[in-house]
This record gives C-alpha cells, sequence and structure tokens, in this order.
C-alpha cells in the first residue's frame, strides 16, 4: 500500500508529465544540425506563401506555427491535409514552400499532398519523428523530431512529441525573425488591436498631420492664434518661423493666464503670447513613452519635431483612445 496521498500521487504525475517534456525539448536541442539551416533558408527564400499542415493533433500545432510566422511578418497559412484532396489543394502555388508535421510520417492524408507538390515543383520540409518515413525521405528538408517516450503513461497520446513539435517550429519562427531584421515596429505593424501592439506603437501612427495642423506664423495677431486654436480643437497652436522652424507654441491655457488684462491682450501677437522652449518629441517615439512625458510635464499636446521642423501634433486624447491607461 502507497504512502503518499492523493494529492503527492497528481502532483508527482504532473511533474513527471512536465519533466518528460522538457527532456524531450533539451533533447531535439542538442539535436539540432545542418538541417535546421537548410530549413531556415528555405524558409528565408521562399517568395511565395508558407502552407503548415498536419492531421489530428499535429494539425493544432502546425496552426500554432502557421500563426507565430504570420504574426512575426512572413505570410503563412493553414492547410488541413483531408480538405486539401478534396477540393483545397489549389491554394498550393508553385512559389509556396510547405511545412507538414507528421509524428510517424506516414499519414495517408498528408502523403497524398506530395504527389500534387512534386508536379507543382514546391518544396517540401518535413518534421517528423520518423526521418526514415515516406513523408522524411520525400522531403526536401527534413527536420528530426522523435522522442523517446511520451508523457503519457500509457505512452499513446502524443504529449511529449507534439510539445517538441511546436518548440521545433518556434525555434524556426523565431531565427527566421532575426534573419529577416523583423523589428518592433513591424510587430505593431500587424498587432494594431493587441495589447502588444499597443504598447509598441509609434507617435507617426497618431500625430495629426497636413492640413489638420494648427500653425501660425510669429506676427500672427491675437484673434487669428485664437481663431486657429478654435478651428484645429488641439488646444494649442504652433508657431512657425518663415523657414519652417519651429519657434514656439501657444496654449489656450497661455490665453487664459493673460485675461487678467484684456485690453493688453487684444494687441498681442504670436511672437508674444508664445512659449519658446516647448517640449517636443520624434515621430518615432512610443506612444507609452509620450504619454509619460505628458503626465510628467502635464500638458497636453506635444509637438513632433525632426531637425527643428514640425512634423505633427499628438493630443492626450489621441493616446486615450489607445486604451493604454
Amino acid at each position: 500500500m502507497s504512502d503518499l496521498s492523493d494529492t503527492e500521487i497528481i502532483l508527482k504525475r504532473a511533474q513527471a508529465v512536465l519533466q518528460i517534456e522538457a527532456e524531450a525539448i533539451r533533447v531535439l536541442s542538442d539535436r539540432l544540425d545542418g538541417q535546421f539551416i537548410a530549413a531556415l533558408e528555405l524558409l528565408a527564400t521562399c517568395s511565395g506563401r508558407v502552407i503548415v499542415t498536419g492531421m489530428g493533433k499535429s494539425g493544432i500545432i502546425a496552426r500554432k506555427i502557421a500563426a507565430t510566422l504570420s504574426s512575426t511578418g512572413t505570410a503563412a497559412y493553414f492547410l488541413h491535409p483531408a480538405e486539401a484532396v478534396h477540393g483545397d489543394l489549389g491554394v498550393i502555388q508553385r512559389d509556396d514552400l510547405l511545412v507538414a508535421l507528421s509524428q510517424s510520417g506516414e499519414t495517408p492524408e498528408i502523403l497524398r499532398l506530395l504527389e500534387t507538390l512534386k508536379r507543382l515543383g514546391s518544396q517540401l520540409i518535413a518534421i517528423t519523428g520518423t526521418p526514415s518515413s515516406s513523408l522524411g525521405q520525400s522531403a526536401d528538408v527534413t527536420l528530426d523530431c522523435h522522442v523517446d517516450t511520451e508523457a503519457c503513461p500509457m505512452n499513446l497520446v502524443p504529449t511529449a512529441s507534439t510539445t517538441a513539435a511546436l518548440a521545433l517550429g518556434d525555434a524556426l519562427a523565431m531565427t527566421l525573425l532575426v534573419k529577416k531584421g523583423f523589428r518592433e515596429e513591424d510587430f505593431a505593424n500587424l498587432h494594431p488591436g493587441g495589447h502588444l501592439g499597443k504598447r509598441l506603437l509609434r507617435v507617426s501612427r497618431l500625430m495629426h498631420t497636413g492640413d489638420k495642423l494648427p500653425i501660425v506664423g510669429p506676427s500672427a495677431p491675437f484673434p487669428e492664434v485664437v481663431a486657429m486654436i478654435s478651428s484645429r480643437h488641439l488646444g494649442m497652436t504652433c508657431v512657425i518661423r518663415p523657414d519652417g522652424s519651429l519657434a514656439g507654441v501657444i496654449t489656450d491655457g497661455d490665453l487664459r493666464r493673460r485675461l487678467s488684462d484684456p485690453t493688453a491682450l487684444i494687441r498681442q501677437t504670436a511672437a508674444t503670447l508664445m512659449t519658446n522652449s516647448p517640449h517636443t518629441i520624434t515621430e518615432s517615439m512610443l506612444a507609452a513613452e509620450a504619454l509619460n512625458l505628458m503626465e510628467t510635464k502635464r500638458v497636453t499636446s506635444l509637438v513632433v519635431v525632426d531637425d527643428g521642423r514640425i512634423r505633427g501634433v499628438v493630443h492626450l486624447h489621441d493616446l486615450w483612445r489607445t486604451e493604454l491607461f
């Protein structure tokens, strides 16, 4: 009779699962070789799309790999192998690259795709636990993803093998990301609705430009300044020198603070009303950084400049709409 409680038995089983799957990834890491480099090169030089396919649980992993590739700048799609042989084969074009997952390498639905691939001349990367299989032998590049044992107590349910395949797919996607020079701003462009995308959003995507900019010259009289601030709805106007450089900024707060002498105020010009050294930012600044600067300096607008010339204006309300806070 076991001295362990039910809770201890459950925890030991869970720990064993995690240890088996962790070991599968560790062994896979040691196994990486020139075939991985060859697979990466095929992905990097693919002029078409990357089509990822797999059946059953391998199909679920294939979907995730395709999603990871797509989110990091590589056009990738999941193709269900059973649906493929019933009409969906038309999505595969000559310039496409197929990545096929099959632990046995003998999945019938996957093997049926090979004839079409050979006819089109498309290239194939196989991720399989059996490199000597039909799939492994037919592929242009074969990545060995075998595991010694599954985490299933009966050694039947795909567990360690699917974890290893998923990790190998991530390794391909992340090295491809680096090889392509994928940047934070690229990630933000592909994830405009997600939290990460918002966190990486640049000021250039939010700023007001062109005819939406509030701009007056240094000699603009008070009525013109008021009219410009009112018409652009940003609570401020930029003062621009004849050479196009930024001379200063006038906010509605600047005007309110001078209302104690309305007669003198009406005779003022932009040059006498403006703040000479306003806070400015660049269009490459993260929106989150701009928000932090506004909060620190207690301002509601920031002028975006490049070499002293105005590029745009970003307002606190523009940042509110991103739901950054």
